[in-house]
């Protein structure tokens, strides 16, 4: 029986249609063996094309969707043409021609949440790079010794470290964000690996932006002390930089947090019962009496408990004039509030495990940064101490 082999496109988002090969009838899929109608080719067009160059991107994406299209049905409909290697030839070199940008895109859009966010900030650093132009063949070359990375690799991470930040188009990116943004790009060398888009592991063999200690500021108990008794411009807003440091809670789930997702437990005390904005993990966090009293009147299950709690530049103004007020120099923002809760209970005794799990962390090695600072506090408070010898 004859296979008819069809081109047809699928509306995606941004005004695009993504290019898909529809096969009559069904075909064996060739990594599951289970029949399929579909194989999309990684290409797409632009609906409504204005200008040239779109123009020009469709005519140019339609003869390479055609040219698969034709060369799949030849293999299908007339084995005999082509030997198992020059069928294996003709498929790496189709895959190889299509859109490591797109692939990147179908990637992130599977993500969820903040990792989504970050998935996309990656994408838009990718496209601003390589004029959204960059297919699986420019990812790498081929030598004696086998395929290897491009310079491509080695020209973004140089990009990353000193472009400026899309967001505000002054400040250049930090080396943490490039860090982070290059590592998703090193995880889809990864998946396209095992999907069979490249032959050649290539993330193993691209080394990673190296990631820079960065600092993390915190308060003394001291300190924190003379913040309770520092009048704030902004009352809620020390109220909920106060219940971070008793808590450890990060401000976006200070700022969600109702309710109805407070509990009391007659003999155990108060608990917070939420699933972290940032993470997902749902947490059952025990909150002592003194960070109960700074939430105020009880209200209904839904309302929210820091009622008005926005994050801007206006409320970090008072933020900054507070802890000035309190004749605090350190350069303090109100997620170091959280760093002050976990280096004070690892100072205070309590066990890193506990503290981890306090924090919400997924893994112990993120709380044992604050273990660092602990020990370097230690340090210097022995220190402290000299005789005249």
């Amino acid at each position: 029986m004859v296979t008819r082999v069809t081109l047809r496109q699928k509306k995606i988002s941004k005004g695009r249609q993504s290019l898909y090969l529809d096969f009559y009838p069904a075909i064996a899929h060739p990594e599951t063996g289970k029949p399929t109608r579909r194989e999309f080719l990684g290409l797409y067009i632009i609906v409504k094309a204005k200008i040239p160059f779109d123009k020009y991107h469709n005519t140019e994406t339609l003869k390479i969707a055609e040219s698969i299209r034709q060369k799949r049905e030849n293999i299908l409909n007339k084995p005999e043409i082509y030997t198992g290697f020059e069928k294996e030839q003709l498929r790496m070199k189709e895959q190889g021609e299509q859109s490591f940008i797109e692939y990147f895109r179908e990637l992130a859009n599977k993500r969820k949440e903040s990792n989504y966010d970050n998935w996309i900030s990656t994408l838009n650093y990718l496209e601003a790079f390589t004029n959204g132009k960059l297919n699986f063949n420019d990812l790498f070359i081929e030598t004696k010794d086998g395929l290897k990375p491009a310079p491509f690799f080695e020209n973004f991470k140089k990009y990353l470290l000193e472009t400026k930040s899309i967001r505000s188009n002054k400040t250049t990116l930090s080396q943490n964000s490039a860090v982070s943004y290059f590592l998703k790009v090193k995880a889809a060398l990864k998946q396209a690996y095992k999907d069979g888009m490249i032959q050649t592991d290539l993330n193993a063999k691209v080394s990673p932006i190296p990631k820079q200690e960065t600092r993390r500021e915190y308060l003394t108990l001291e300190e924190l002390n003379k913040l309770v008794k520092t009048p704030c411009n902004n009352p809620l807003l020390k109220r909920a930089a106060l219940f971070s440091a008793l808590t450890g809670l990060r401000f976006s789930d200070i700022e969600k947090m109702v309710w109805g997702e407070i509990e009391y437990i007659e003999g155990q005390g108060y608990f917070l019962n939420f699933t972290q904005k940032k993470t997902k993990g749902v947490e059952d966090l025990p909150i002592s009496e003194q960070a109960y009293s700074l939430l105020g009147e009880p209200n209904e299950p839904t309302a929210k408990v820091f009622e008005g709690l926005k994050y801007s530049a206006y409320q970090n103004k008072h933020l900054f004039q507070w802890i000035g007020a309190a004749g605090i120099t350190k350069d303090i923002t109100f997620h170091c509030f959280r760093h002050t809760y976990a280096t004070l209970q690892l100072s205070e005794g309590t066990d890193i495990y506990t503290v981890s799990k306090m924090l919400g962390h997924r893994d112990l090695k993120t709380t044992q940064i604050y273990a660092k600072i602990v020990s370097k506090t230690k340090r210097e408070a022995t220190n402290k101490i000299n005789l005249d010898m």
